[in-house]
């Protein structure tokens, strides 16, 4: 059974997995323990603990491995679908998940999809990563570990930053100035957008930037 998300900010479905236990780039190598940017995720926080919410997350972990998912994927992103957003919570941790993705998305070439992910670290994903991207309707935003803005330019097409922060190559997510809504903003799903950056929001994140702040 397809089951989907509605994150309250976003003005589209998304298919979506449990954070951490689906992250392997989350976490720094040789140590269990989580990039900056994890450190502060919003998807181990609020809303996303409630058994009704973890449920379809958990759910879809052993879902996607049915024959009849990608037809089932297919079939449920209609034509009413114009934008898909995969992963407001989880990531891609298995190569032949990221295979069954990129059949989705190559069947609804109607809808644009955006797949963020820390996945490229790996190197056994770069080739359906890559495959991804190239796919009209398809935008992959690999993210920087960064909470301070920072990225590698020609890799990472996102980042977190603090308030205020200013770099003429970054294009500022303004959905913290509209109560956290998307509004009418897609530049997310704009495959001309080289590096949207997020700005840091919840109390988590903000005591993770504070200490940050700190160290440096």
């Amino acid at each position: 059974m397809i089951r989907l998300s509605k994150a309250g900010k976003m003005p589209c479905r998304s298919w979506s997995l449990q954070a951490k236990d689906t992250c392997p780039g989350a976490w720094k190598s040789k140590r269990r323990e989580l990039v900056d940017a994890c450190l502060g995720c919003y998807a181990t926080t609020g809303n996303y603990n409630y058994p009704n919410v973890k449920a379809p997350r958990i759910h879809n972990r052993e879902d996607w491995k049915r024959k009849e998912w990608v037809s089932e994927m297919v079939e449920e992103i209609d034509s009413n679908d114009r934008y898909f957003r995969w992963f407001d919570s989880g990531d891609i941790y298995h190569t032949k998940l990221a295979e069954k993705i990129y059949a989705v998305c190559a069947a609804t070439p109607h809808c644009q999809h955006w797949i963020p992910t820390r996945s490229y670290k790996f190197k056994k994903f770069h080739k359906v990563l890559a495959a991804l991207d190239s796919l009209p309707n398809v935008k992959v935003r690999y993210s920087s570990d960064s909470i301070l803005g920072e990225y590698t330019s020609g890799l990472h097409g996102s980042t977190i930053m603090p308030e205020g922060h200013k770099d003429s190559n970054i294009t500022k997510c303004e959905a913290y100035e509209r109560g956290g809504k998307c509004g009418r903003c897609r530049l997310c799903w704009n495959k001309d957008i080289d590096v949207i950056g997020y700005v840091q929001h919840g109390q988590k994140m903000k005591s993770v930037m504070l200490n940050k702040v700190k160290e440096k």
